[in-house]
């Protein structure tokens, strides 16, 4: 173990080093159009799968990706770590995140993700921040965008009960266009509230997509039962990857943290 804690240490390092530099030669897409940021995020995403290889010895297989439809969408992921966050979008060609809004407070970073029109969601507002969230989103799909949605709303532990909010439904009606259900175990190798890399198979697998005009019952039950099989398949054959990689698979409680 103490040579993933080296490792770890070692990636994260080298991570926040070319965050900030990618940060810095970022500065002037501000007075360009977000294309060109989108751009350098690519290169972020792409820096960390090879720093992640290397360092970690953690591979990254993304499955079906000859089942993203081109054009508008609506993109519903599970959510398990803050990978996802940054490498999914490198799959779109105008990819729109909704994102809790205290992410666009964050100096610098957040007036990036306004840059790049991100949808910020404040969870206090209820009814409210729903109707607004929607109305932006249909916005956004209807001028050609890919939004992406984490349905369960934060970052879920692998192994925890699913935590579906309907919320997304609403947003998938109201846009009227196809669905894209992504299944993954990230949070097996890059889990939340610790710096921990751990080695192993990342997978990301883009599930067959939903046709537009589902009801929403239907809608829910159907994404919610594709990605949780799927997740569940993937988190087992990762854990037991890890077992024979570490002597043991490092298991999780709550929303994230180690025991």
């Amino acid at each position: 173990m103490f040579s993933i804690f080296l490792r770890s240490l070692v990636f994260n390092v080298l991570f926040y080093a070319v965050l900030t530099f990618c940060a810095i030669i970022a500065l002037p897409t501000f007075l360009m159009p977000p294309r060109a940021l989108l751009t350098i995020a690519g290169w972020w995403a792409s820096a960390t799968l090879f720093l992640m290889r290397v360092v970690c010895n953690i591979k990254v297989e993304f499955r079906g990706a000859e089942t993203i439809p081109t054009g508008p969408l609506v993109v519903v992921s599970k959510h398990q770590s803050f990978w996802e966050t940054f490498v999914l979008m490198s799959f779109f060609d105008r990819p729109i995140f909704i994102l809790k809004r205290q992410l666009m407070h964050i100096p610098v970073f957040g007036q990036f993700l306004i840059k790049t029109g991100m949808i910020s969601i404040d969870r206090g507002a209820g009814v409210k921040a729903l109707l607004d969230m929607t109305r932006r989103a249909r916005k956004a799909v209807r001028g050609g965008c890919q939004l992406v949605i984490f349905p369960e709303g934060t970052r879920r532990a692998p192994g925890a009960p699913p935590d579906y909010k309907t919320g997304f439904a609403q947003i998938y009606s109201t846009c009227g266009v196809q669905c894209l259900p992504i299944a993954l175990n990230s949070g097996l190798f890059w889990p939340r509230r610790t710096f921990m890399r751990y080695p192993g198979t990342l997978v990301v697998e883009f599930l067959d997509p939903l046709p537009p005009g589902l009801p929403k019952d239907e809608f829910i039950a159907r994404v919610k039962g594709a990605i949780e099989d799927a997740t569940g398949r993937i988190v087992e054959a990762g854990r037991r990857e890890q077992e024979q990689l570490i002597g043991r698979a490092p298991s999780y409680v709550g929303e994230g943290r180690m025991v």
